[in-house]
């Protein structure tokens, strides 16, 4: 199904690039009252959940982007637009972005649903009468969609929402190769790079060499320039991928969309920097279930709206809570 977008960007943000550069770098952080816990992994790692809200109300599982955390501004502002619809929120920290590293070589990539399932599974043991709902941003949305598509209906959520997803990675790396987008990718790429030399000196200082040893089995990554090198050499070599190509195509959300068996709202801007319009799925491909919201414009995560450049609003948090709630009502 396709929806007619009623968003309409800012007159004074009228480039995808400022679209996503604005709220990234200039919105105020937005500070909602957090409580953190650690969830140990059956591989005995770890991964950190920052709650917001309490009592009985609905909860929504966030997933937030690549290099993001729970503390990005997207999330962070989200979790204080649900709860003023009276809804509570779990932010999923992926291993290692919690702001301490995790103690294996394993980390998150854009197929990775192990931990989304396992954090799932734990929240409904614990309430399983309350209704649930998730939301997934970028990376976070493209695991969120693949995990929805392989649980079909073996999962009890009422609503589910992803945006600006890179729904076919290989067209997504292309792309962040090309134009003013080099410049995303050369960001993106220097803190993974030094999130993986880090992370392998805190691996030694904890004196678990056998995991340390798997990241400098990676070797130097100074020489890399493209998405294409680093999940060739890095996620294909930690994930037991064959090659790059073989990561792209078993972990790249589209080919999942078909399954998806509960009402879930998938956010795409024509213009986001990060992709091309061909990764938008033909209505075809979707289930009955899933409902397609085309924007012309909005960036990567951005969809920032508003006549004031003093009093920008951020069109998602007003989407994403509405649609959430059109759902809950059916519950």
């Amino acid at each position: 199904m396709l929806i007619k977008s009623g968003f309409k960007p800012a007159w004074w943000l009228n480039n995808p690039h400022l679209q996503t550069l604005y709220p990234a770098l200039l919105r105020k952080a937005p500070a909602p009252d957090l409580k953190r816990e650690r969830l140990i992994t059956a591989d005995n790692d770890f991964i950190d959940i920052d709650f917001c809200g309490a009592g009985q109300q609905p909860l929504v599982i966030l997933l937030h982007g690549l290099t993001g955390s729970s503390q990005s501004k997207y999330i962070k502002g989200l979790q204080l637009a649900l709860l003023n619809q009276g809804m509570r929120s779990a932010a999923l920290n992926f291993r290692g972005c919690s702001g301490e590293y995790n103690h294996s070589s394993r980390c998150y990539h854009s197929g990775e649903t192990g931990d989304i399932d396992f954090l799932y599974r734990t929240l409904r043991n614990r309430e399983p009468d309350t209704p649930m709902a998730a939301v997934g941003f970028s990376i976070g949305g493209n695991v969120l969609l693949k995990w929805l598509g392989e649980q079909g209906a073996n999962i009890d959520l009422f609503a589910a929402t992803a945006v600006s997803v890179p729904l076919v990675l290989s067209t997504c790396a292309n792309k962040l190769d090309s134009g003013f987008s080099k410049l995303y990718r050369a960001s993106l790429l220097r803190e993974l790079k030094e999130y993986i030399q880090l992370k392998q000196l805190h691996l030694e200082s904890l004196g678990n060499n056998k995991e340390a040893e798997i990241l400098r089995q990676v070797g130097d990554l100074d020489d890399i320039r493209s998405f294409w090198q680093y999940d060739d050499r890095v996620v294909a070599k930690l994930y037991d991928f064959a090659n790059v190509d073989d990561y792209y195509q078993r972990s790249s959300s589209r080919q999942f969309l078909q399954s998806i068996a509960i009402p879930t709202l998938l956010i795409q801007a024509q213009d986001d920097p990060f992709m091309t319009p061909e990764v938008i799925p033909e209505l075809a491909e979707l289930s009955s279930m899933v409902a397609l919201e085309i924007t012309p414009a909005g960036g990567h995560v951005g969809f920032v709206t508003g006549h004031n450049p003093f009093q920008p609003q951020y069109w998602l948090e007003q989407r994403i809570p509405e649609f959430l709630l059109k759902h809950l009502s059916d519950v």
